[in-house]
Parts: C-alpha cells; sequence; structure tokens
C-alpha cells in the first residue's frame, strides 16, 4: 500500500510540473505588444494604452515605436509621462490632404517613439505600460491599426506590424489594432479633457490569454488530483477488507 501511493505521489508531481511547463509555455507564446482603448466610439476622443511586455531572456527593451494612421488621421496626441522614458511625439506630412470634421489636414502626427534610460529599461519577466490621448477617432466600423516596433539593447528590432485575418490563425508578431464602434452621442467623449479615463477593469489581452491558459491547466490538475485522492481511498478500503 506505502509503495502504491509513494509512486502515486511521484506521478501527481510530475502531472502537476508538466501542466506548470504547458501554462508558461502557453504564456509566453501569447505575450504580445497590444493596445487597449478605453472609448472606441466614432467621432470622439480616447486614451490607448500599450502593453509591451520584454520577450528576451538576455537583452532589455530600451525602445518603442507607436506608428499612427494616416489615412484616418489623429488630430490630437497627447502622451502619458511614464518614469524613465521620453517621449517624442512626430509630426508628417500625409500621403494626401484628409477631411476632419469638415477641416482639411494635411499634417499629422504620424508616430510617437519611448526611449527608456538605462535604468528604467525593461528586462526579463518585465512589462511597462504606455499611455496615449488621441482623437478624433473615425467612423464606425473602421479598424485602426498600430504598428509598432520594440527595440532591444542587443540590436534586435521586433516589428508588431502583422495583419491579422478572419478565420485565419493569430500571425507570430499582430499588429495592435482596434475597431471603432457607434458614436458615444454624448458631449461626454468630445473633447479630449471629458474622454473617459482608464480604469483598474481593463487587461491586457496578454493577460486575458494567460489568464484563461492557468483556469484551463489548475482545472484539469483539479481533476486529476480528484481522480487520483478517490482511487488511493478506495484502494485503502480494498486493502483494509483483504487483510480482514
Amino acid at each position: 500500500m506505502k509503495s502504491s501511493i509513494r509512486h502515486t505521489l511521484k506521478t501527481l508531481a510530475a502531472v502537476t510540473a508538466t501542466a506548470g511547463m504547458v501554462a508558461l509555455g502557453a504564456s509566453a507564446a501569447s505575450a504580445h505588444v497590444t493596445v487597449n482603448p478605453d472609448d472606441t466610439g466614432a467621432n470622439g476622443y480616447t486614451h490607448l494604452t500599450f502593453n509591451v511586455p520584454n520577450e528576451s531572456p538576455t537583452a532589455k527593451t530600451s525602445k518603442l515605436e507607436v506608428q499612427l494612421p494616416t489615412e484616418t488621421p489623429f488630430t490630437s496626441v497627447s502622451v502619458k509621462p511614464v518614469e524613465g522614458w521620453s517621449a517624442q511625439v512626430i509630426t508628417s506630412d500625409l500621403p494626401k490632404p484628409v477631411t476632419v470634421s469638415g477641416t482639411t489636414v494635411t499634417k499629422a502626427p504620424s508616430s510617437v517613439v519611448w526611449t527608456a534610460d538605462a535604468t528604467h529599461q525593461l528586462g526579463k519577466n518585465q512589462y511597462q505600460a504606455f499611455s496615449l490621448s488621441v482623437g478624433k477617432l473615425p467612423a464606425a466600423g473602421t479598424t485602426v491599426t498600430l504598428k509598432a516596433a520594440q527595440t532591444y539593447t542587443d540590436g534586435t528590432v521586433v516589428n508588431w506590424d502583422e495583419q491579422s485575418a478572419e478565420g485565419q490563425p493569430e500571425p507570430k508578431h499582430p499588429a495592435p489594432s482596434f475597431t471603432t464602434t457607434a458614436e458615444d452621442g454624448t458631449d461626454a467623449a468630445t473633447t479630449p479633457a471629458a474622454a473617459s479615463p482608464a480604469t483598474g477593469s481593463q487587461t491586457s489581452a496578454a493577460s486575458s490569454d494567460a489568464t484563461s491558459v492557468w483556469g484551463i491547466v489548475l482545472g484539469a490538475a483539479g481533476f486529476i488530483l480528484g481522480a487520483t485522492s478517490l482511487g488511493l481511498v478506495l484502494a485503502g478500503r480494498r486493502t483494509g477488507t483483504a487483510a480482514k
């Protein structure tokens, strides 16, 4: 009986270790640069939060550059300060004039670049959130794509610029994006100052994916542990009956 219990415990340890490795692998695979808007209503202003994980085991993330749309440009872009990171909003000529709220626009912010000082570069298992206040958002149903380039201290640059296609597997380096929805219809979304602040209820796509993975793994592990415990009880009963 004791030998059987020892064997079962070793098996449980192996199962738990395997489940942990599966969860960690799945979490790493889902660690992308993502964007979370706090409002997607057309013709309004919103806060965009970019979540940037460091995916290198040896190098640190030292710079992030996000490209802003030029076909549906933002005429207003403000940066939320991040300790240890400098930010630069770059304004460029648009490929062609665009009419925004009845005004013809020929220049607009085209990218934002964040650069870390040596102390605040992102190391292994670290991430940083970068926030912008932007507007106005384009018409409902427009996909706003915000391609990003993540630079590491070893010179590696990871371009998050691949387009996702419905019904197709997610690309290795998907571009951060979101789709606008119907206009809010309230004055609260018509000025940058009135845009709703980001709240603690927001989570990144990466965090959601990791949570789902852990839920599945822990559920499976719980089922295995429960079944094994039942087996041990039944085995003990059979051994006690045989001894009598």
